[in-house]
């Protein structure tokens, strides 16, 4: 069913020829769950495959990591730029609706509390450390590849998990993953889940569960 749905979708997309790279969506409803009471969870799994190429990540770095984000097309921001925004909330806020994450290196993520105060951490986007051990762009690729699923106040969330210029495989291998890892994180297992969709950017939602 998984795989007729993908093919399915995937036709839709190619029907309508966007001028972009449409982005595909696992869409959740859970059951049987009381976000009050019950324990909300949240984890991160690492796809096999990339869902969104695009996603826009910046570094604040040190002058080598800023350096090396250059070369692999990366934005980044050094203590200097990071101190021009004087912890002002509204401008740290705009930073973080910016970027769909951050990387940070080893000397600069403790100061970031100081540098920029709780806007990045409330926003949900704290930054990830990276080290001289690993090549930037490694870490660039692990973030863009990494999901979260994070249960807030409702019942219902949607994750990237592909896009339109994966293959059915890929998009199978990734959403199997997924949905895997997330019925792993729900205290009744399947018992839990409502419902699953399958939604490229601009199509129809498509039911899989």
């Amino acid at each position: 069913m998984l795989r007729d749905s993908i093919t399915q979708l995937l036709a839709a997309s190619k029907e309508k020829n966007r001028k972009f790279v449409e982005t595909i969506e696992l869409q959740i409803g859970l059951k049987n769950y009381d976000p009050q009471k019950d324990k909300r969870f949240s984890g991160t799994v690492k796809l096999p495959f990339i869902p969104r190429p695009k996603m826009k990540i910046c570094v604040l770095g040190d002058a080598a990591h800023c350096e090396e984000a250059q070369k692999i097309g990366v934005d980044s921001m050094d203590v200097d730029a990071l101190k021009k925004l004087n912890k002002n909330k509204k401008l740290v806020k705009k930073l973080a609706k910016k970027y769909h994450a951050f990387l940070s290196s080893e000397s600069v993520i403790k100061q970031i509390p100081r540098l920029l105060g709780p806007g990045l951490n409330k926003a949900g986007k704290f930054p990830t450390l990276v080290t001289k051990d690993t090549p930037l762009e490694v870490k660039v690729n692990e973030i863009k590849a990494s999901i979260k699923f994070q249960l807030k106040k409702v019942l219902c969330m949607g994750v990237a998990v592909g896009n339109c210029g994966l293959t059915e495989r890929e998009i199978f291998l990734n959403t199997q993953m997924s949905v895997n890892f997330l019925v792993s994180l729900l205290k009744k297992a399947w018992q839990n889940v409502k419902c699953l969709y399958l939604k490229s950017s601009m199509g129809a939602p498509i039911r899989i569960y």
